[in-house]
């Protein structure tokens, strides 16, 4: 690798350094295109905000910090004259394959749920809900002497019953209105599924329904600290929303701790999700939803919970409709067990800008290597290789055009010597671009092949973190691949590096200085310049380590790889690369096989020459008049 190589790399961490503040920073500017570009895509059916109108962020009820939603709710009333169950609230719970579910009459919600195939970093059961961090409420008008009365149903205790259909259970929660009418709950609980079926249904409530248009849903939960980084798994938690008939999905971005976010949409939404890092809570309408307001609200660390979440819904309503259907996802950020769903669900997944490099080549590998029953290391490992072999032909025409700078340099430091004042750099560079041009030497050969590459850097720098299937794997000292290795707690916080020392991280950054290393002994023209060596042998190190130490440790791991991998192909190439002999075949070129000039060459060399003519006339007319 050359110098602008060299460049290129710092420039790509640079980058990729400012994407990870960029992200931090609540990213803004890509939520706003977002926005736009969904926009223009739902213009041409737009659906105005049925009445009642919106409700207003107070209404969403998220409690102080440090308080879990479900202790916020108000105490119980009937203002609409619906009659009380005699018996007292209770619990049940129903499993499937993958789910623990338990179910409170109160309100005739699903108050809890445990994922069994998962545990959380300390290895406690995974709870998904738990009854304190829960609420739903379903609000309606009745007609009531002439008067519309407001009905809250978590102010009510139903009536619950479990029902049996081949692998299927179905749980169901009635509110009787009065003799004839009662409001149902309607859960339908599959063999082997994250999915679950609900419907509201309104039996025999239309004599006594108010003049209604919609009524509200209003869903709030408080996010568990379930991964042992809290600063890692609240950057990945967050509310999103899907617009019917749009790829993408919409987001409130990141927030720092006691932070929050909150945001009203009129317009039709078919799902709204409350995201953590790995595993997500989503309610999905059958019809769509036509209007919502948002909210998160950010907790402190140390209090082991990550955001508290809230959505007012509106639902359309017919007073001659009985069933309102939705269903739940309750489980992992799998990508592939999202895709399934065919509802942009996948988009849970946070693949960045170039997810496309994850969807159509990342991740189908990772899951080709799964099922030949690869171990997570010897995946990362092959993961690794094939990228690099991938990518080869890019990063050897980096290597050749940094062997062919080699080769000239007898005549760069000719030109060097030739041109030593700080004036005379503009003749310098252009006798440089001439030389370069006259034996075929193209400047940006070594930093193009790099740029090319910044897709799939980007892809895997934002895979690693949000593959849940590096969750709970151990790799040597690792106990978690999705979380940062410790091997020292420092018992204080360093900052911008933290409170421990990752060996994963800190063998990524010796072998990066090794790398880097190489290339400046393969470049000893650049000694003498003022800051080259810092910028080549030690930014990108220690830039590297501050940075990833509280990173996946499996993301490091596969840093680690490929700079191993990176540093033998760069040793192999200068064995199959005979730079005496290509540095004859380039000397001997004939003046007429010279590359021509480029239009923009041209140009520069013109640029070049009238700025190197003003300098000496403004150095001409600096000088001191002679006495006369």
């Amino acid at each position: 690798m050359n110098r602008q190589t060299i460049i290129g790399l710092v420039l790509i961490g640079a980058i990729l350094f400012g994407f990870s503040w960029y992200q931090n920073s609540q990213q803004k500017r890509l939520i706003e295109q977002r926005r736009i570009e969904d926009s223009l895509a739902r213009a041409s059916a737009p659906v105005p905000l049925p009445e009642p109108t919106m409700p207003s962020f107070d209404s969403l009820g998220l409690p102080a910090n440090g308080t879990p939603v479900a202790a916020n709710q108000t105490a119980p009333s009937n203002p609409a004259g619906i009659p009380q169950t005699s018996s007292s609230p209770e619990t049940f719970s129903v499993e499937n394959d993958l789910m623990t579910l338990q179910f409170s009459s109160q309100g005739g919600i699903l108050s809890d749920v445990v994922l069994k195939d998962y545990s959380r970093f300390d290895g406690s059961p995974l709870h998904l809900w738990r009854p304190d961090s829960e609420r739903f409420d379903v609000e309606f008008f009745l007609r009531r002497s002439g008067r519309d009365a407001q009905v809250n149903t978590s102010d009510y205790t139903f009536l619950p019953s479990i029902s049996q259909q081949g692998d299927t259970q179905q749980v169901s929660m009635r509110l009787p209105v009065d003799s004839l009418a009662y409001v149902e709950f309607l859960y339908t609980v599959p063999k082997a599924d994250y999915m679950l079926g609900f419907e509201v249904r309104f039996v025999g409530m239309e004599p006594i329904l108010s003049n209604q248009s919609s009524f509200s849903i209003d869903w709030a939960h408080t996010g568990l600290q379930n991964e042992k980084g809290w600063d890692n798994e609240n950057t990945y938690s967050t509310l999103s929303y899907h617009f019917p008939g749009v790829s993408g999905i919409e987001e409130l971005g990141a927030s720092r701790a006691g932070g929050s976010k909150s945001e009203s949409e009129p317009s039709r939404i078919q799902w709204v999700a409350f995201k953590g890092q790995f595993f997500s809570s989503v309610l999905i309408a059958d019809d769509a939803f036509h209007g919502a307001a948002v909210e998160y609200r950010t907790h402190q660390p140390g209090d082991h919970l990550i955001k508290d979440f809230a959505a007012d819904l509106v639902v359309p309503m017919d007073r001659d409709r009985e069933t309102y259907g939705f269903r739940m996802y309750l489980g992992p950020n799998k990508f592939s067990t999202l895709k399934q769903y065919g509802i942009s669900l996948e988009r849970l997944v946070p693949l960045g800008w170039f997810g496309w490099v994850s969807r159509w080549f990342i991740i189908p590998l990772f899951d080709w290597l799964s099922r030949i029953g690869l171990g997570i290391g010897w995946i990362i490992f092959f993961i690794t290789l094939i990228v690099r072999l991938v990518v080869f032909p890019l990063t050897f025409t980096s290597y050749k055009s940094s062997a062919r700078m080699r080769a000239v340099k007898p005549e760069v430091d000719e030109i060097n010597a030739r041109y030593p004042d700080q004036a005379d750099a503009m003749k310098k560079q252009q006798a440089t671009m001439e030389l370069y041009r006259r034996v075929g030497i193209n400047p940006m050969a070594g930093c193009l092949p790099m740029l090319i590459q910044f897709p799939i850097i980007i892809a895997v720098f934002r895979f690693f973190p949000a593959a849940i299937e590096l969750r709970g794997q151990s790799l040597w000292w690792a106990e978690d691949l999705s979380s940062y290795d410790s091997i020292l707690s420092l018992g204080f916080n360093v900052p911008f590096y933290g409170d421990h020392i990752s060996l994963f991280a800190l063998m990524m950054a010796v072998s990066t200085l090794f790398m880097s290393w190489i290339t400046f002994k393969q470049q000893p023209t650049q000694a003498g310049m003022p800051g080259m060596k810092f910028m080549m042998l030690w930014m990108m190190p220690i830039m590297l380590l501050l940075w990833f130490n509280n990173y996946a440790s499996g993301l490091c791991f596969y840093y680690l790889l490929a700079n191993l991998f990176t540093i033998t192909q760069m040793q192999l190439t200068r064995l199959l690369i005979d730079e005496d002999a290509l540095r004859r075949k380039m000397l001997a070129r004939p003046a007429k096989a010279a590359k021509p000039k480029s239009g923009f060459m041209a140009r520069l060399e013109e640029a070049q020459k009238a700025q190197a003519a003003a300098a000496r006339q403004q150095a001409a007319g600096k000088k001191p008049s002679r006495k006369r």
